[in-house]
């Protein structure tokens, strides 16, 4: 069950213009995800962050793990890549924690809702409980200097973008999405396949009606 919900998440995901994903050694429970990040006005964007996914046998029951390849200098992410985010949780309500059941990892929670959720967090750090104190710290007191680590770590980031492949752009993504939604069933053999439209059956109705008046009028 795991390996099906895997593999259609996977084909799912692989249409995406924000990530550039692909598997490991073949394994569809271990994937090597990029976040690419096309908000211009993240002071990520244009960075290319590339990450491990590995996923339990019970997927989706248990969480995926979820670790950065380069290390992000940013209040939410260990030294060793790893996020402090909710999402990413054993399912159920921790009281220790405070996080309530519907913020933690759930069986309706899929790859693309913890790869967004990691998008919206480099913006949004929460800094009550870092798991980087010292970004959480510099991110509090020196701003600035914290947004010129982040161009760092961006700018680094950019080395492991593959050879070959387009790097995609906020105007690039949205001309794509644009055209999918400008798609028209017009422009494919759809109707040939579901017999013709019903426009198609009015047009042959009227051409009846049409037929029967002619035949009144001859006689």
């Amino acid at each position: 069950m795991a390996e099906k919900i895997l593999m259609n998440e996977y084909k799912a995901l692989s249409k995406e213009t924000w990530t550039n994903i692909s598997l490991i050694n073949d394994n569809i429970f271990e994937w090597s995800a990029a976040l690419l990040v096309l908000n211009p006005d993240s002071l990520y964007y244009g960075g290319y962050f590339e990450a491990i996914l590995k996923f339990p046998k019970n997927y989706p029951y248990e969480p995926p793990d979820f670790r950065f390849e380069r290390p992000l200098w940013h209040p939410n992410v260990y030294p060793d890549g790893r996020l402090c985010i909710s999402i990413l949780h054993q399912p159920g309500e921790d009281t220790m924690s405070g996080e309530m059941a519907g913020e933690r990892w759930s069986p309706v929670q899929r790859v693309e809702s913890v790869l967004i959720s990691v998008l919206s967090l480099l913006d949004d750090a929460e800094v009550s409980s870092p798991a980087n104190v010292d970004a959480g710290v510099q991110f509090r007191k020196d701003p600035e200097a914290y947004k010129e680590r982040v161009r760092q770590d961006r700018e680094r980031s950019k080395e492991d973008i593959p050879a070959g492949f387009e790097m995609p752009t906020h105007e690039s993504a949205f001309k794509k999405e644009e055209r999918v939604e400008s798609f028209s069933w017009s422009d494919s053999e759809a109707e040939d396949d579901f017999g013709g439209s019903e426009s198609d059956e009015e047009m042959f109705d009227d051409e009846d009606e049409d037929t029967d008046g002619d035949e009144e009028d001859k006689d």
